[in-house]
């Protein structure tokens, strides 16, 4: 199982969050992704306890970048390798005499792909941020929160993750398949407000046609409505609903014995959602969890338990397809997506 990607090398500048992520999604699926990590900090991985799933499966050196001699021994491993990732400030590598042009020099067909929060260009391109600023710039941030209430960020899957290190992973897949196809190595620019922008697409579609309003809380698909949102159950547990298709709304109404109802036929009246959100919210909190999962389980409701850290690794169908796997005595996820002919090596958090 030497994955799909087996026979790419990856140089990865050793960084936190986002440029990690990245360099873990090309080492699960068989990239050769050699991290290079500042003296003192290889063999802290498995030896000590600090265990990093966002570092597994990696080859691990260290080179103190201010050293010449270490600057040297990386333009080595440049010289041969696919790519080189980082997640610097602007212009830090260009100050360790490792910048795009050096670089491109030594190795043409090198894909060099750079991390950010803001960009390598524009006026806040020098500035600190976080995955909460990248996301609150684009207008993503706002879009998240209940009506009347303040924006509530989802940790930090939005910018760090989905708009910053997969947006990385795709673009130098990407532009690797570009020099494969007889092109020129070139610099990927990753910036994780790009990105929350760009996994903003739909709700930009909505807003430009007049289906959405510019207002947290209110629409279909931010807990606006009666029929997609999380409910309470009578044991403090949470469900989730998803029941937006007209066929998917009348088995909802039938299992919550809803059906002929006159107020909720009206389920895309706007006017309505709220008063049917209330008693919904009433309704739910009649059972627990576990009943309700006895009642919608195994039907297209579209529903499923919010489950904890904890219970999912537990569920019978993350069991069935292996969604989690255990390495070091640490749970964590499996490599995603699958290959069906070219199924990712089994994780190691001790490195390859």
């Amino acid at each position: 199982m030497a994955g799909v990607l087996d026979g790419v090398t990856v140089i990865e500048l050793a960084g936190i969050g986002p440029g990690p992520f990245c360099g873990m999604m090309l080492a699960d699926h068989g990239a050769r992704v050699i991290r290079v990590e500042r003296p003192g900090t290889t063999g802290r991985f498995g030896d000590s306890g600090n265990r990093d799933i966002l570092n597994r499966n990696r080859e691990r050196i260290e080179l103190d970048l201010k050293d010449p001699a270490a600057i040297a021994q990386l333009k080595d491993l440049v010289a041969s390798a696919d790519a080189l990732i980082e997640g610097y400030r602007p212009g830090v590598i260009e100050r360790l005499g490792l910048g795009p042009e050096v670089l491109l020099a030594l190795n043409p067909r090198l894909v060099i792909g750079r991390m950010s929060g803001w960009g390598q260009d524009g006026p806040m391109a020098p500035l600190a941020g976080h995955d909460i600023n990248y996301i609150a710039l684009s207008g993503a941030l706002h879009s998240y929160g209940r009506a009347g209430e303040k924006p509530t960020f989802p940790v930090n899957a939005v910018g760090d993750f989905g708009g910053g290190g997969m947006l990385l992973a795709f673009g130098v897949v990407a532009a690797i398949l570009h020099v494969r196809s007889g092109g020129v190595g070139q610099v990927v620019d990753a910036a994780m407000v790009d990105g929350a922008a760009v996994l903003s697409a739909m709700t930009y579609t909505f807003l430009g046609n007049g289906q959405w309003q510019d207002e947290r809380g209110v629409n279909l698909l931010d807990s606006g409505t009666h029929f997609y949102d999380t409910y309470e159950t009578s044991d403090g547990k949470w469900i989730s609903l998803g029941s937006i298709e007209p066929q998917f709304y009348a088995l909802l109404l039938e299992k919550t014995g809803l059906v002929g109802d006159p107020d909720f036929a009206q389920q895309m009246n706007p006017a309505q959602w709220g008063p049917l959100k209330a008693r919904m919210t009433a309704l739910i909190l009649i059972k627990t969890r576990d009943e309700w999962c006895a009642i919608m389980d195994d039907t297209d409701i579209c529903f499923a338990p919010v489950l904890s850290l904890r219970e999912a690794p537990k569920h019978p169908h993350n069991v069935a397809r292996g969604t989690f796997v255990e390495d070091g005595g640490m749970v964590q996820p499996a490599p995603a997506p699958r290959f069906s002919a070219t199924p990712a090596p089994p994780v190691s958090l001790a490195g390859r």
